[in-house]
């Protein structure tokens, strides 16, 4: 488990190649729904009881704990897919925003938005740096379905301006995140990262589960760390 620590430290990635097998995959598989949206995504997963109990299990725990304490919760659950009719591509960013119960003003946050009935804003470096993200691969991800591509130690230094990612881009090499099923990618949401269209569009559904270990300020609230707290 160390190893996994100091990557995460040092890169901002770890892959853990096998995690959850075919049964769990296939009871997952159960309960997901099967439609996703024309952008190929699915919020408010944790919503899902079977998803929010996988987000909390302790096989997974034994991997988020070792990087951000026994504090860190859930605090938000997403399901992408790629398909030929949802063939995206992602341009090169950071994962910014967090979702809340409700619309606090507080310095440091901002700009606030509504994505499928749930406020989102984004947060502060600081906030961003005590998250981990977990994306579980219910299908493989290879070279030919537009997989995750990063940028390792990016998310060392904060926020990257939209005018400094050329110079990111031409001063560090990318890695290909090439995940098999059942295998777990662990993230930090700070890391560069992006996406290309699948050259080969078929199914690449991944469960993307994220965990804090920090309070929010100033009455802000996660929207959903409170209820997996009454839930332990």
């Amino acid at each position: 488990m160390s190893h996994l620590v100091e990557q995460v430290e040092t890169s901002g990635f770890a892959i853990v190649p096998s995690f959850l097998d075919e049964e769990g995959l296939d009871a997952l598989e159960r309960v997901l729904p099967q439609l996703v949206d024309d952008r190929g995504g699915l919020r408010n997963l944790l919503d899902i009881p079977q998803v929010f109990d996988l987000a909390g299990s302790a096989p997974l725990r034994s991997l988020i704990e070792p990087i951000l304490g026994a504090d860190a919760l859930p605090v938000r659950g997403m399901l992408f897919d790629k398909t030929r009719l949802a063939n995206w591509k992602v341009s090169w960013h950071q994962d910014l925003t967090i979702a809340v119960k409700r619309r606090i003003d507080a310095a440091g946050y901002g700009p606030w938005s509504e994505k499928a009935g749930v406020v989102h804003v984004q947060a502060p470096a600081p906030v961003l740096e005590r998250m981990l993200a977990v994306r579980l691969h219910l299908d493989e991800s290879d070279a030919d379905n537009g997989p995750l591509r990063v940028l390792p130690g990016s998310h060392r230094v904060g926020k990257v301006r939209d005018e400094e990612m050329p110079s990111w881009r031409s001063r560090n090499r990318e890695h290909v995140c090439l995940v098999p099923r059942g295998g777990i990618l662990l993230m930090r949401p700070l890391l560069l990262h992006a996406s290309s269209p699948a050259s080969t569009p078929r199914h690449r559904r991944v469960i993307h589960l994220e965990y804090a270990a920090c309070a929010l300020p100033q009455g802000l609230e996660w929207r959903w760390a409170k209820r997996r707290a009454r839930a332990a």
